[in-house]
């Protein structure tokens, strides 16, 4: 597969046109059109289903889309990183992370480095850990932010000096509003909204000594911006991290910690063996550097 052919197969994709695409890349209709009918020949697949005015990927068409959209996003990093100068430091730096309050301590470090060198820019990347994982292992990330538990093996790692806590979000005239903490039987019948990652869910489970397949949960998330949406429009409470929701001034919502405590660490990995680049190598060594100073005045 070539890159130029993929970029087509995206344009078609977005344009859901083959004209509108053959426009937008400056072809002709006939050599788009042969462009798309050879690369089903060489992956032996259909792409497309072609109805007289709209052109629907089918299920091929969706994986590829996806994965075509992650080769071309690998092909410009890599093409940035070989440009850098001897001279100049420059570079393009993309961290991936689940939402956490901990991104304070990365922020100071990426205020350092810009200042310093201003040709090198940051990238950031929200995602659960399943997402973040996956474009650490495709190379589309540099460093992901892991918030624990999380199968570390494959990654080297640097803990950060930081915790988030877990607890109940909900709106402030909930009847446990009152309460300082959340304990187990709280949430027997309560309609919640969970992260649907596993180990979350597995974590969750040996907290409250309970299977979590019994719980009332009504609807998972994997980032809580929505789910909080949700608990203000009063569908449910959602378990989810300290921090994350504004739950001052005018807000109708209230977080409340689980007791007995149920804190969990974070990491910031990369993947073994990772040749990196200037920029790369430059932001590790403040950021390990930054860890240390604020370790050792504890």
């Amino acid at each position: 597969m070539e890159l130029r052919v993929l970029k087509y197969f995206l344009a078609v994709a977005r344009e859901e046109n083959i004209t509108a695409a053959a426009q937008s890349m400056h072809v002709t209709q006939p050599t788009l059109s042969k462009q798309l009918k050879e690369l089903e020949d060489e992956l032996g697949t259909q792409l497309f289903i072609r109805g007289n005015r709209k052109i629907i990927l089918t299920e091929d068409g969706i994986f590829l889309r996806k994965r075509a959209q992650e080769i071309l996003d690998l092909a410009e990093k890599t093409e940035t990183e070989l440009k850098e100068s001897d001279e100049m430091i420059c570079g393009e730096i993309n961290i991936g992370g689940g939402e956490t309050d901990a991104i304070r301590i990365l922020a100071k470090v990426v205020k350092q480095i810009t200042k310093e060198y201003p040709l090198i820019h940051f990238h950031l990347y929200s995602g659960n850990a399943n997402d973040v994982i996956d474009r650490l292992d495709c190379g589309l990330l540099d460093f992901g932010i892991l918030i624990e538990p999380v199968d570390l093996n494959k990654f080297d790692f640097q803990k950060l000096p930081a915790t988030d806590t877990w607890g109940l979000l909900m709106r402030k005239d909930s009847p446990f509003a009152t309460k300082n903490s959340i304990k187990q039987e709280d949430l027997i019948d309560l309609p919640l909204l969970c992260s649907n990652q596993t180990l979350v869910k597995n974590e969750l489970s040996g907290w409250a000594g309970i299977d979590f397949d019994k719980m009332n949960i009504i609807v998972t998330y994997n980032l809580i911006f929505n789910a909080s949406i949700m608990v203000q429009e009063d569908v449910g409470y959602a378990l989810c991290l300290d921090k994350l929701i504004n739950t001052t001034g005018d807000s109708n919502l209230i977080f409340k910690p689980l007791e007995p405590p149920l804190v969990v660490g974070l990491d910031i990995v990369w993947k073994k063996y990772q040749v990196f680049s200037k920029a790369s190598k430059i932001f590790l060594a403040r950021l390990q550097e930054s860890i240390a100073k604020e370790t050792a005045h504890f």
